[in-house]
């Protein structure tokens, strides 16, 4: 095959050097993925532990029916989330026993997984209950995509519809009874403006639509308003996302606008805790199996290469957060459907890839590539932040377009209780404020700004604000950690510790809270400089200010902008980070 491929190059053939791209990019991201891993597993287990890659010394307290592993642990300062895939095994991921495991839960010294791939015998887990390690794992799934890839050169679909659309050979039409009808049905939901002009667009298209929803603007609600419509008519629906949050909440919202359209998810019931609709491991154990009228199916883009959902055909496949999408795994999806609807953001984080790609379409996401090309719309009303907190995001990544709506742009916090302690700093008449530490060379974790963090949380329930609408960001996974530690010593209650949300900005994005503080954490100009297209990156920034509806604080140093990376993209990058603490009431709280 690699012959006729370089012959077939030889011959300039657009297609097959489309195809051969992101053939390669699949294969190089494995490469690399299990390549980066591997050189991770063959440092001595300390080590592994102090970066926050293994966690040692776990016990397997209970082997569930469902044959999940209930694990405990004495300390747990791992860089691990939710949904990673990591490596069980005895001290050493190379040789057996070991089994790949995904992190379904973790409560801190508490985890729950279930098992990838069964490399371990029930007898070792009971026998040998002590002694275990967790090391970051991997599964190559390289073959779903490449499957996907011959299907595309091989499949009328693929020939006709998914590639002329990425390649820019097609654009799609708009029929103007449907789009007149859309319009009709957008004004009943009472969608605003922009959001009935995107619905009626997407809606009338015959073949593709982009929308692009900037931050609190309702992209989730049109979604499902457009969702609904189309099952009204008779369409099968694919509602699919990088996340299995994202495609919760995507169905979450249409059984808040639209209980009485046919939906379900079909995926794992690990992955459906908050899902208000059914969830079915395989769609042929489900209702929508012998149903002839339209409905609605969320699902991940794989789930139609595998036995879950392959060989159900869908009519219009709608891709949410598809601005994190590569185009590889859009195909997977693409393949199920005949209609392509993507709604994301260029503006937010893009795909997370190991391989570093000098630019172009292989490196962006597919909303990234099909944006901005005559059949897209933006979203310009944001319900989620005021007048204060949406203007440094409006100037710099949306033109000024990105407005608040009236009941949002005066929006204050309110305090059941006048803050005891650090009132400069809660006053609600300053929606966003930089609280500066003043540490020095501090990397990936600070213990002193966490305190300050979690200070801030304490004196935020003392006021009345409800734990469920304080959220903490931050760039790593250590400094997550460090502060969920911290929150576990001075809020024993498991109840309202967990409603506060401290994550990083890749398990923010999407969330909103009326308090959001960031945890800045890098202080060391060299090491923020070294890694200036990670803790400077515009989008990553973005999202981070944009989480709040009320308040934003920013926790850190401002030595961090004496990073002097080396290429003029990232020193203007820091230039930006610079202007957005600046546009900040500042407040100095130098400790010692």
């Amino acid at each position: 095959m690699e012959q006729q491929l370089n012959f077939e190059l030889q011959g300039n053939d657009p297609r097959v050097s489309f195809m051969a791209g992101m053939r390669r990019l699949v294969l190089d991201e494995a490469r690399a993925t299990r390549d980066r891993i591997q050189q991770g597993w063959s440092r001595p287990v300390p080590r592994r532990v102090a970066d926050g890659l293994a966690i040692e010394g776990l016990r397997v307290e209970q082997v569930r029916l469902d044959g999940d592993l209930e694990l405990v642990c004495v300390q747990n300062h791992s860089r691990f989330r939710e949904g990673d895939t990591l490596c069980l095994n005895r001290g050493n991921p190379f040789e057996p026993p070991r089994a790949m495991v995904t992190l379904e839960s973790d409560d801190e010294t508490r985890l729950l997984v279930s098992l990838a791939d069964l490399g371990i015998t029930w007898a070792e887990l009971l026998t040998k209950a002590d002694g275990w390690v967790l090391d970051e794992g991997y599964l190559d799934l390289s073959h779903y995509f490449l499957d996907a890839l011959d299907e595309v050169a091989d499949s009328v679909v693929g020939r006709e519809r998914v590639l002329p659309l990425l390649m820019g050979r097609a654009a799609p039409k708009i029929d103007v009874e449907r789009w007149e009808r859309g319009m009709g049905l957008a004004d009943s939901v009472g969608l605003n403006w922009s959001q009935a002009e995107a619905f009626a667009n997407a809606y009338a298209a015959d073949l593709a639509y982009c929308i692009q929803g900037p931050p609190g603007t309702g992209k989730t609600r049109v979604l499902a308003h457009l969702a609904s419509a189309l099952a009204e008519d008779g369409e099968r629906v694919l509602v699919t996302a990088f996340t299995h949050r994202a495609i919760n909440n995507a169905l979450n919202k249409l059984d808040e606008v639209a209980s009485d359209t046919a939906a379900i998810k079909i995926g794992r019931t690990t992955r459906a805790d908050d899902l208000a609709v059914e969830n079915y491991e395989y769609f042929d154990t489900s209702p929508m199996a012998a149903m002839k009228g339209g409905y609605v199916i969320g699902a991940t883009p794989f789930a139609p290469r595998t036995r879950r959902l392959g060989g159900v055909e869908f009519e219009t496949v709608i891709f949410d957060e598809a601005s994190q999408i590569t185009l590889p795994l859009a195909v997977m999806g693409m393949l199920a459907g005949k209609k392509f609807i993507f709604i994301g953001d260029q503006q937010q984080l893009p795909p997370v890839l190991t391989t570093r790609y000098s630019g172009g379409a292989f490196r962006d996401s597919v909303f990234g590539v099909l944006a901005e090309r005559g059949f897209d719309t933006m979203l310009t009303d944001t319900y989620r932040l005021s007048a204060e907190l949406v203007a440094w995001p409006s100037r710099h990544f949306y033109q000024d377009r990105l407005v608040p709506v009236e009941d949002a742009a005066q929006r204050r916090i309110d305090y059941s209780q006048p803050p005891a302690r650090l009132a400069e700093i809660l006053d609600p008449e300053a929606p966003k404020v930089f609280v500066d530490l003043g540490h020095h060379n501090v990397t990936t974790r600070s213990h002193k700004e966490a305190g300050v963090v979690v200070d801030l949380i304490e004196t935020l329930l003392a006021c009345g604000v409800a734990a469920g609408e304080i959220g903490v960001v931050a760039p790593y996974g250590a400094q997550g950690r460090e502060i969920r530690n911290l929150l576990r010593q001075v809020l024993p209650g498991t109840a309202t510790r967990k409603q506060i949300v401290v994550d990083t900005v890749e398990r923010m994005q999407g969330q909103e809270r009326d308090v959001v503080i960031v945890s800045l954490t890098t202080s060391n100009p060299t090491f923020a400089a070294n890694l200036a297209e990670f803790f400077f990156q515009p989008e990553r920034l973005n999202v981070a200010v944009t989480r709040p509806r009320k308040k934003l604080i920013l926790v850190g140093s401002r030595h961090v902008l004496k990073a002097e990376p080396e290429h003029e993209e990232w020193q203007q990058a820091v230039e930006l980070f610079k202007d957005l603490l600046d546009s900040c009431a500042y407040f100095s709280l130098y400790l010692p």
